[in-house]
């Protein structure tokens, strides 16, 4: 370890080498149950609209749903840990989405009236968004605060790996209990799964660094003039007037306009195309390959940066990798006609994706290092908007058109435009 990163950990202000370790699995695991609990709908979505009628736009009004209550907390939450700190914020999160996604059967069958149902349904989805809206700015405030700078990227792209482990645990083991037990079983065991995460993370690691860390918080903030503190909010007029800031946040909704639509009609188009192919091997292959993908290009992304490109070179790269990646194989998968090579191009759609966790999605922290979980809160907020408008139009057009094709051709469409702009106008270099 060199010097100046023993003097920085040593003074207390950052997470020690173990520590580091134990919040990238706790972190990991999170983001894990996170994406579990929100993707089970998608893989339950299509025995739920046969049992209670649903039609594609219906199917779409319900996935779709989660990303209304996804956005309205972005700020929120990364505000929140910036103020109360994100030891507070997240246990309380996952604790409610938990118990969101443990309700959920029971609502479905809480009335006969099929429309009062659906509603019934849609809510619960914005709500389960609404409490898992706070998770990435706090872990991003956590990651601010207690990570050294130079590290932060691998930690980041690290522990947001755990999103697709999610994604991979929800669609093999999720896929064997819907097959076995119905999907009412899958809610059950993914909401008592995010619970005992919880419990593990309030009274392992979150106590061990309240006792740790809150008695240097107290000091610090003691020791901080008034004026130094009212001087230290976001200047967002000066941001609102940067292009950079604006292609980061264009960049990031396409590149979510992309993977939401892939994570919410995956399983639907497999399903739809070839349905005898097993449910566990489709909803597990594309995830199994993004997760070293992710990490891959974390590690690609400071070894770059390390060995003297910019920052902003290191990070239109990894965009260019995501986004124009992503959208050659949705165009490609248009043309497929057998399910292996439909499953490859999938696949490698998905694992572009891992990409950008190394490229626009920690660029907050280039841009604006002082205010990143603001930043990113808001950046976030943008990019879940494509979750509701993007998903929806997307079984809107299913429902219009019957053609995956055209789904897929507009979502690459999309990806080149965010490509391109944040191309020709991004940076890595601080803005504020």
């Amino acid at each position: 370890m060199p010097d100046n990163e023993t003097n920085q950990t040593m003074d207390g202000r950052f997470w020690t080498r173990t520590e580091k370790k134990q919040w990238m699995i706790g972190l990991f695991s999170g983001c894990a149950t996170l994406y579990a609990c929100r993707t089970v709908m998608p893989l339950c979505a299509v025995p739920i609209a046969k049992e209670l009628g649903w039609d594609k736009t219906q199917s779409g009004s319900v996935l779709s749903a989660f990303f209304w209550g996804y956005t309205m907390t972005q700020f929120l939450g990364g505000y929140l840990s910036d103020r109360i700190g994100g030891d507070v914020v997240l246990p309380i999160a996952a604790c409610c989405w938990s118990l969101v996604t443990f309700w959920t059967p029971q609502l479905a069958y809480i009335s006969d009236d099929k429309f009062l149902t659906l509603r019934i349904i849609i809510f619960s989805r914005v709500l389960l968004g609404v409490f898992q809206g706070v998770y990435m700015p706090c872990i991003t405030s956590f990651i601010g605060q207690y990570v050294l700078q130079n590290e932060r990227s691998s930690f980041s792209a690290f522990v947001v790996a755990g999103t697709y482990g999610g994604t991979l645990l929800c669609g093999s083991l999720g896929s064997l209990i819907l097959e076995t037990y119905g999907w009412q079983t899958v809610f059950y065991f993914l909401g008592v799964s995010g619970l005992v995460w919880m419990l593990c993370m309030r009274y392992i690691l979150i106590n061990r660094h309240r006792q740790k860390y809150l008695p240097i918080t107290i000091i610090e903030k003691k020791d901080i003039p008034q004026s130094s503190i009212d001087s230290s909010s976001t200047p967002w007029v000066t941001l609102f007037f940067k292009s950079s800031f604006w292609s980061m946040i264009i960049g990031h909704f396409c590149e979510n306009n992309a993977f939401f639509i892939l994570l919410s009609w995956l399983p639907t188009y497999f399903h739809e195309n070839f349905p005898d192919a097993k449910g566990w091997v489709f909803n597990v292959i594309p995830w199994v390959v993004t997760i070293p993908s992710s990490i891959f290009g974390g590690w690609l992304a400071d070894f770059m940066i390390t060995k003297g490109y910019s920052v902003t070179f290191v990070r239109k790269f990894m965009n260019t990798i995501t986004m124009l990646g992503t959208a050659f194989f949705l165009v490609i998968i248009s043309y497929t006609s057998t399910y292996l090579g439909a499953l490859v191009c999938m696949a490698l759609a998905v694992a572009c994706c891992g990409f950008h966790n190394s490229g626009i999605l920690v660029n907050p922290q280039d841009i604006a290092p002082k205010h990143a979980g603001s930043v990113f809160g808001i950046m976030n907020m943008a990019g879940a908007i494509p979750g509701f408008i993007g998903v929806y139009m997307a079984g809107h057009i299913l429902e219009a058109t019957k053609s995956w094709g055209a789904v897929f051709n507009q979502t690459a469409a999309v990806s080149v435009f965010g490509w391109l702009v944040y191309t020709m106008f991004g940076t890595g270099k601080q803005v504020i």
